[in-house]
């Protein structure tokens, strides 16, 4: 059996949003990780938005990115803990047409390594959606940094094998403002 060539990178256009009420661009540090993470990949910054925990301002915006054939990719950071305000997970695993069991347990169990079994209290979720992969990860910088390093950074990668998201995403258009 001969080895199939692996899939060239292909730059994805991602958006991020930042779930929080106190959080503005002077001090989302976890935003701004995936966007330096998502960026120095080589991937496109579609949008990025900061939105107060209110389950219908989060899905109004993640539902317009589902719908728009640019955005391929959703990275959400914050809302998925257990307070009365963490309503991430409750928000948008409505909108998925498909969920992605699997990132919520890898996260876990990559984040035991981090953070023991406080890593039980995540309610870090994934699913799929019009053709686009939304990922809700703890809006902590360091789970960003960990959700990105360990997991979602090879899952957007079209070279990574045995396979990975990029096949299931919209086809590739133009980054927002680009010329192709």
């Amino acid at each position: 059996m001969a080895n199939k060539p692996r899939p060239a990178f292909q730059a994805l256009n991602i958006a991020v949003l930042t779930v929080s009420d106190t959080r503005d661009e002077s001090n989302d540090t976890s935003g701004q990780a995936l966007v330096e993470r998502l960026t120095s990949a080589g991937h496109n910054l579609s949008d990025k938005k900061i939105v107060k925990d209110d389950i219908y301002q989060l899905r109004s915006v993640v539902s317009q990115w589902i719908a728009n054939d640019e955005i391929q990719v959703i990275i959400s950071t914050g809302g998925t803990g257990f307070t009365a305000r963490d309503n991430t997970p409750e928000a948008l695993s409505v909108l998925f047409d498909k969920q992605v069991e699997g990132f919520g347990e890898v996260f876990r169990a990559v984040s035991l390594t981090e953070i023991g079994t406080s890593t039980v209290q995540s309610r870090a979720l994934a699913g799929m959606a019009n053709n686009t992969v939304i990922f809700c990860v703890p809006g902590s910088t360091n789970a960003c940094k960990t959700a990105w390093d360990k997991i979602i950074g090879e899952q957007v990668d079209a070279s990574h094998g045995p396979c990975n998201f990029v096949t299931h995403l919209k086809p590739q258009t133009p980054a927002c403002g680009s010329r192709g």
